[in-house]
């Protein structure tokens, strides 16, 4: 019997973004790896993580947090294939 690929959110744009294949020209891939979360969602995440550590997350912080971890998910394969890509231009990511 095969299997079916996952459906999740993270497995479907995984699939979409391809970060095993280095495709993207040189500007966008340094373009994509200068983005980054604000100092603030980063203080959130900080915050949510500590609550997280200390099992009193509330039931919206539980989904606030796991949000944080797709968009973090997310931007992790983009910038692996930006590196990628520019590995294979024979250019280094800054």
């Amino acid at each position: 019997m095969s299997s079916s690929p996952r459906s999740d959110e993270a497995s479907i744009l995984s699939r979409a973004i391809a970060p095993d294949s280095g495709t993207w020209a040189p500007g966008i891939a340094h373009g994509i790896l200068s983005l980054t979360l604000s100092s603030s969602d980063r203080d959130r995440m900080n915050e949510l993580a500590a609550k997280a550590r200390d099992g009193s997350l509330g039931a919206d912080e539980q989904l606030e947090i796991e949000s944080y971890r797709q968009a973090c998910r997310l931007l992790d394969l983009m910038k692996a294939k930006a590196r990628l890509s520019l590995k294979q231009a024979g250019e280094t990511a800054a």
